[in-house]
């Protein structure tokens, strides 16, 4: 089978069978025939109200949820292995989605839909309420800096939008390679949910289920990981005042908690983890 490594969209599409790979581990799926692709870019996102998942998708099916989604390897991966459901990723960068969907368009994957926008809106303002089966966050931007914390997209009000948008046996999962952000990821998530810490390897991806995984664990670096379903009975509401109370909270305690109103301008280009490429 054919084998070659990445491509840029300057050099045309791959032959049909090529499996493309990074950091020398394979991205999943293979490119079929050109008759077989499709179109997995949302471009248009409405300007008001919510996403039609199921007119998006032609079909009624659980929804999968990847914020901050890369270059898309988690979701090639899951749309390949899960048919069954939808997927709906996004990503700030406009570079890493046009890589995303030119391989979901390869794989001829219709279960799955990449789009531009940052996480925080997608989950706030574009996603229904009850429609999520599962939400994943991988490697999200630590801000690390003295006084960047507040620039964090996970905070207090973020995880209470995924209670809203989360079926009420949904599950979120996270990751990330910063230990300061674990712990105040960790503070906050058991606020929300039965959330248990994942020591071992993804073991559909035990090489890693995103770029940045990748890259971390070839460097050494520790990787946390963490899986939550929302505590039982727990309401869009009581969320909400769960998030303030734990801003306060966090305030004087410093795990980087903040209200909404203080976070910086969503659509700042934030800095990259690891070398830029597909």
């Amino acid at each position: 089978m054919a084998k070659r490594p990445n491509h840029s969209h300057d050099q045309g599409p791959p032959p049909e069978g090529t499996i493309e790979q990074e950091f020398g581990v394979p991205i999943p799926g293979k490119v079929l025939a050109p008759e077989l692709w499709c179109q997995t870019a949302l471009k248009k996102l409405p300007p008001l109200g919510f996403i039609d998942i199921d007119a998006l998708f032609g079909r009624q099916a659980p929804l999968i949820v990847d914020v901050g989604c890369g270059n898309g390897r988690y979701s090639l991966g899951s749309a390949l292995d899960r048919r069954e459901f939808d997927h709906l990723a996004a990503d700030l960068l406009p570079v890493v989605i046009r890589y995303a969907t030119r391989r979901g368009n390869q794989r001829g994957l219709t279960n799955l839909k990449f789009c531009v926008v940052d996480g925080e809106r997608l989950v706030t303002q574009l996603l229904p309420a009850a429609r999520v089966r599962e939400l994943h966050c991988y490697h999200p931007q630590p801000y690390p800096g003295p006084g960047e914390g507040h620039g964090r997209m996970i905070q207090p009000f973020f995880l209470a939008e995924v209670i809203r948008v989360l079926e009420p046996e949904g599950l979120f999962v996270v990751q990330t390679d910063n230990d300061r952000y674990w712990h105040d990821i960790r503070i906050m998530a058991e606020e929300f949910f039965d959330f248990q810490h994942h020591p071992a390897r993804w073991p559909d991806a035990p090489r890693g289920r995103s770029r940045r995984e990748i890259y971390a664990l070839q460097k050494g670096m520790p990787i946390y990981r963490g899986i939550g379903k929302p505590k039982a009975g727990i309401t869009y509401e009581e969320a909400l005042i769960r998030a303030g109370n734990l801003t306060r909270r966090g305030s004087k305690e410093k795990i980087g908690a903040v209200a909404p109103s203080a976070k910086q301008d969503s659509t700042r280009t934030p800095p990259r983890h690891c070398p830029d490429g597909p």
